[in-house]
């Protein structure tokens, strides 16, 4: 029987250089897209998908991080007392159960794998799920959810997947494909950031896993790999073929990477046109703006 996975890790440790200089003073995590910062939006993925634990891998500089998730009694009091109840249940969503959140320090930039495996010792010997606050997925059904419908299905490890341009696979984990089935499919190997032409094929891994604790065995004895880094990609890759496998998901919804500036505009205009509150003036905006561009032009 395949275990329930209950416990999320997070790597927020990065810099988001980026996004400076508004990240010298708050961490990438907490920009917002619309009213909700990234994290958030992760946060509440993960939590629909069944997730009780959930660990932070942070750094130095992470502070207004954790103060996010921590109660605010004046601001609470201060809303009550106003009576905008509505706003209220917005900020208590923001609140995290004593003892459901944990924080790591990674304390040296070694890389997506190393920075999942500081958080070893809170895993255990449990399947977990490791989320990238980069990615924000719009979907009907969040994507961890669907993965671990998936996962209850295959065990093993489970990353998710989607199509790039044969161009840009070398920016990527890149999977080969052993069997299809359906949305799920059994990865016969795992490529980290392949030179250009040399990709086993166009589907890329994004951030979202679960993962057997074989993987943290796995990333305990790594070497550096692409970049110089202890690689995520290598640890998973040193499962395939083994008892219980790693397969890939296709995912429903639309990823947009908001580790660059024009993924993070993208979603800021596509989360805005989803609420009813904000899309007729930012559409009749848009409209006008690509108007006078054509006009111009």
């Amino acid at each position: 029987m395949t275990r329930k996975v209950t416990k999320a890790i997070f790597p927020v440790a990065g810099l988001g250089t980026r996004f400076l200089p508004a990240t010298k003073s708050i961490p990438k995590e907490i920009m917002t897209l619309v009213d909700r910062p990234l994290i958030q939006y992760a946060i509440d993925e993960a939590r629909a998908a069944g997730i009780e634990e959930f660990i932070f891998v942070t750094s130095r500089g992470k502070g207004a991080l954790e103060d996010y998730f921590d109660h605010a009694p004046q601001l609470q009091t201060a809303l009550a007392n106003a009576n905008k109840t509505k706003l209220l249940e917005t900020l208590k969503a923001t609140n995290m159960e004593d003892g459901a959140i944990a924080y790591i320090r990674q304390h040296k930039a070694l890389g997506l794998g190393h920075a999942v495996w500081c958080a070893r010792r809170l895993v255990g010997d449990e399947p977990f799920a490791v989320i990238l606050t980069d990615d924000v997925i719009a979907a009907e059904k969040p994507c961890l959810q669907q993965m671990v419908e998936a996962h209850a299905e295959t065990g093993g490890s489970v990353v998710a997947a989607m199509e790039v341009a044969p161009e840009r696979t070398s920016s990527y984990g890149v999977l080969g494909i052993k069997q299809e089935n359906g949305q799920i499919f059994e990865v016969s190997e795992m490529v980290e950031k392949p030179p250009a032409g040399e990709a086993p094929s166009n589907l890329a891994v994004i951030g979202r896993y679960i993962l057997t604790p074989a993987i943290m065995r796995n990333l305990g004895t790594l070497k550096p790999g692409a970049g110089g880094e202890i690689q995520l990609t290598d640890a998973i890759a040193a499962e395939i073929g083994g008892d219980e496998g790693v397969h890939g998901f296709r995912f429903q919804g639309q990823r947009f990477d908001c580790g660059n500036k024009a993924g993070y505009l993208q979603a800021t205009v596509a989360f805005g046109l989803a609420r009813d509150e904000l899309r007729d003036e930012l559409m009749q905006y848009l409209e006008g703006t690509v108007g006078s561009r054509q006009a111009a032009e």
